[in-house]
């Protein structure tokens, strides 16, 4: 476990991840080995240059570990760069090495740039995942121009093909999941928006392609891993002339440059990665535990229940109408209640009042100060809306400071959404932020942050920046770590929920600094299985801001909707003043179940059994750590020809020990004593066997078929005896 390095060779080993790399005889750095581990470190192949072929180079088919285009290699680089004195590209030697505990450094040298590039690797031996990051010093005289550098290249072992799994989407429709086959070539998957946005994740899952070889739910290969940044990316799945499958993410190198001059230096983000025969639900398991116990700024935070007022007021927003939703919210067993936007300064719809972040006057007379009391009074915590990064013209910010838009000088400025935006990677604007927002929380007692990020950018334009202005796409996400991490550091025991438009701006980036994120702004319960599913991928389930809103409620009952969202981070967002007494009481038990079972899906491992994506019927569980109990979530929405509901099969309990289900009203179990023949029938109940229990390996085997019809849902709880 851990690092071993011997004669100038690493091995770092992590769960059932194995990574290694090796110098040659000249000082190349080779990376050896990605995938699963070995028994001794033997086994691991040597650090040998590729062969040559007939019109290439020996470097053509060499696996450096940052891959620089050295002698002719001309497949996809990890780094490149131009320096004033007309050096292009890299030519890097081994300089140093360090292993510290659970940490490798490798220090490489371009002797020509004057630069050094340190790469470090850290092991997570928790998590089964390794991180890998870059930086670049120059160390020379002249000024180096950065134009590339990519966070990991991967090189997948090769007689074999592949298979990419991404995440894709728009806006309502984000966390795609998507299969494609390497082809001889690139695929490129990227985002060139300032945000993640909603076109992707910057993560990859390789599986093999072959029949028989790919990876399923809960076994198979899989090589994965995903970027720590929040900005542009890119990632490139490349298979070589020679039959080579290779990986590359990082920064996007899209309209990129970054400027070092004598001494400075340059860091991209950390990259994470792993290697998994447990399929996709090994990966999952993975990365949730990372972020819950490691990354996360609250380690297992538990999510409150909240209640968002946008869709029930919109603008339309004064002291008199809240406080009625709050008093339907805190009837309902609320914990938190937030108000959206519309609060503050000249914000009487979507034209006018942006960055100006103090209480509407005619809306709030007396400021926010006597509705947090009301709500706090009623038992909730209180939150409000913001949209930091945003600005409308029509505002006082605006016309103060027009020189913090980002823009092209001499062109219009074009709006989205009727609001431009800030230009953070500034300092003074940075500075600004963060005097209004702590002036906004210490003199109101706030408990809640959504902040809301809804357009992208356009014209990125810096014009007094005195550096390359296209160093603007690293320095505004660099601006956005520094402000939310101040804010959080002065107000340690503020909650802070990412929204862009919806989930436009869900990434590890964002998992370390904010709790929880908002998925989609769809919440269509069809919509959102498929969203859940895809998001749930990489994000734990308790960062999975999930609301139950008013959406074609005629569509789609109460209990559906509530138990599609009881399988994240509960809120609800319908107009309450508008419930009748029925669902407001449906709503109240709803929310005390999602109460009794939050312990196990925020904080277990989650099993997806039935992809929503197979047909109208889906499942999923979340086990306690312990296996001592599970929940089960499952939905029939409406088949598209008579369907008998599937059989499932319960995963991740304890195969020895007994489990019984605790509400049996919805369930049909065949089982010694029920059902003579054994099979899983559709008309006896029953609850397991005589003592109305089975073994954790029977309910895999076995299994129990739900008794649900068109548009309906339940959740059933399991225990072990």
């Amino acid at each position: 476990m851990g690092i071993v390095a011997r004669d100038r060779y690493w091995l770092l080993e992590s769960g059932s991840t194995a990574f290694a790399l090796g110098l040659d005889d000249t000082g190349v750095l080779i990376q050896t080995w990605y995938g699963p581990r070995l028994p001794r470190f033997e086994d691991y192949p040597a650090a040998l240059r590729g062969p040559i072929f007939a019109m290439e180079y020996t470097m053509q088919q060499t696996h450096q570990d940052l891959a620089t285009g050295e002698a002719g290699a001309s497949d996809e680089r990890s780094i490149d760069a131009f320096s004033d004195s007309g050096l292009r590209g890299f030519v890097l030697r081994f300089e140093a090495a360090a292993v510290e505990g659970d940490t490798l450094r490798l220090t490489l040298r371009d002797d020509a740039h004057g630069a050094t590039v340190t790469l470090t690797y850290r092991v997570l031996e928790a998590f089964g995942l390794i991180s890998r990051s870059v930086s670049v010093r120059n160390a020379g005289s002249a000024a180096l121009h950065l134009t590339r550098l990519f966070s990991g290249t991967f090189y997948l072992p090769q007689s074999y093909e592949f298979t990419l799994n991404h995440l894709d989407g728009r806006w309502g429709d984000e966390f795609r999941m998507q299969r494609e086959p390497f082809i001889h070539g690139v695929i490129q998957r990227e985002s060139r928006r300032m945000t993640t946005s909603h076109g992707g994740v910057p993560y990859f899952a390789v599986e093999r392609s072959a029949p028989g070889l790919g990876a399923g739910e809960e076994n198979g290969a899989l090589w994965f891993g995903s970027l720590d940044w929040s900005g542009n990316w890119k990632l490139l799945a490349e298979r070589t002339r020679d039959g080579r499958s290779i990986v590359h993410l990082g920064i996007n190198d899209h309209d990129f440059v970054y400027d070092l001059k004598a001494g400075e230096e340059f860091a991209a983000p950390d990259l994470f990665f792993g290697y998994t025969e447990g399929g996709f639900g090994a990966m999952s398991r993975s990365w949730h535990d990372f972020v819950r116990e490691r990354h996360a700024p609250r380690r297992n935070f538990v999510p409150p229940v909240v209640y968002n007022s946008w869709y029930a007021t919109l603008f339309d927003v004064n002291v008199e109408g809240q406080s009625a939703l709050a008093d339907k919210a805190a009837a309902m067993g609320v914990e938190m209640f937030v108000i959206d936007d519309g609060w503050f300064k000249g914000r009487f719809h979507d034209r006018a009042g942006l960055g100006d972040w103090s209480p509407d006057p005619r809306k709030f007379p007396q400021g926010l100060e006597p509705l947090a009391d009301m709500v706090h009074a009623r038992g909730m915590k209180f939150g409000v809306w913001i949209e930091p990064e945003m600005v409308n013209p029509d505002s006082d910010l605006y016309r103060a400071h027009e020189d913090w838009i980002i823009h092209f000088p001499g062109r219009e400025r074009t709006l989205g959404r009727n609001q431009s935006m800030l230009n953070i990677g500034r300092a003074d604007v940075q500075d600004h932020l963060i005097d209004t927002f702590d002036r906004l929380l210490s003199g109101t007692a706030i408990d809640f942050i959504k902040w809301d990020m809804n357009r992208n950018i356009s014209e990125p334009g810096w014009p007094s920046h005195d550096r390359d202005q296209r160093e603007i796409w690293v320095r505004y996400v660099e601006g956005l770590y520094r402000i939310w991490g101040e804010l959080r550091r002065r107000h340690p025991n503020v909650i802070w929920e990412n929204c862009s438009g919806g989930g436009g701006r869900v990434d590890l980036g964002m998992m370390a600094i904010t709790e929880q994120s908002w998925a989609s702004d769809n919440t269509l319960p069809p919509a959102r299985l498929d969203i859940q599913e895809g998001y749930t991928q990489l994000f734990p389930a308790a960062t999975m801001a999930a609301w139950v809103t008013d959406e074609h409620k005629d569509a789609f009952p109460l209990d559906l909707r509530f138990h599609v969202s009881m399988a994240g981070a509960l809120g609800v967002g319908g107009n309450l003043l508008e419930w009748t007494a029925d669902e407001l009481e449906t709503a109240r038990q709803h929310v005390a179940a999602y109460k009794d079972i939050r312990p196990l899906v925020v904080a277990g491992d989650l099993y997806r059994l039935v992809s929503p994506r197979s047909g109208a019927f889906s499942a999923l569980m979340y086990v306690a750590k312990d296996k001592s109990e599970a929940v089960l979530f499952a939905y029939r929405l409406l088949p598209s020809r008579p369907l008998r509901n599937p059989l499932i099969r319960l995963a991740g309990l304890d195969e020895n020990a007994l489990y019984r289900i605790v509400d049996s009203a919805r369930v049909l179990v065949g089982a010694q004593g029920s059902n003579p023949s054994g099979y899983p029938g559709t008309s006896t109940r029953s609850t397991g066997g005589s003592d109305g229990a089975l073994s954790g390996k029977a309910w895999a085997q076995i299994g129990l078929r739900l008794d649900l019809g068109d548009l309906d849902s339940t959740i059933v709880r399991i225990k072990r005896v």
